[in-house]
C-alpha cells in the first residue's frame, strides 16, 4: 500500500481543523430561555411557559445558566475549580471544553471575543422575569424561539 503524503497531510489538516483547541479567553452567552426548579435547569418557551419540560443534563443547564454574556469560558472553569475548593476533578477542564463545544454546535449558546449584553427575555431565569415585558421585547427584537 502506498500512503499518499498529499493526501495524508490534507486529512491530518483537517481533522486537525476540527479538534481545535478551545479559546478560554472568550465570552459566551445563552441564546435561549432557560428556568430553575431547585437545583435542575431546563428550556423554556414564555408563550407556553407552563409546559413541562425535560430538566437539562446538570452539565449542560449549569453552562446555560452561566452563560450571561459577562464572563470568559477562563472565568467558568476557575468558578467551577472554586467550587472544588481548588481541587477540581482531573476530566473538569475537558468536561467543560466538551459542555461549551455542545451548546455552540446547536447555538444554544454563542461565542464571542468582547463581553455581550443579554436582551432583557434572556438576562436571567424565566421565573425571574415579567413575563409580559419579555414576551413584548422578543417581539421587539424579532426573536422567535425553537
Amino acid at each position: 500500500m502506498v500512503l499518499n503524503i498529499s493526501r495524508f497531510l490534507t486529512l491530518f489538516y483537517v481533522i486537525f481543523l476540527e479538534v481545535e483547541h478551545l479559546d478560554k479567553s472568550r465570552y459566551f452567552y445563552r441564546t435561549v430561555v432557560f428556568a430553575k426548579l431547585k437545583d435542575k435547569v431546563m428550556l423554556v418557551d414564555l408563550n407556553d411557559p407552563e409546559k413541562e419540560v425535560p430538566p437539562l443534563e446538570p452539565w449542560l443547564g449549569l453552562a446555560i445558566s452561566l452563560a450571561d454574556g459577562q464572563h470568559t469560558i477562563q472565568q467558568l472553569l476557575d468558578y467551577m475549580t472554586d467550587h472544588y475548593g481548588g481541587n477540581p476533578p482531573d476530566n473538569l477542564e475537558k468536561t467543560i471544553e466538551s459542555v461549551i463545544e455542545r451548546l455552540t454546535k446547536n447555538e444554544t449558546i454563542k461565542l464571542t471575543e468582547k463581553a455581550h449584553a443579554l436582551p432583557y427575555y434572556l438576562s436571567r431565569s424565566a421565573d425571574k422575569l415579567d413575563i409580559d415585558m419579555a414576551k413584548q421585547a422578543m417581539a421587539d427584537d424579532g426573536y422567535h424561539q425553537g
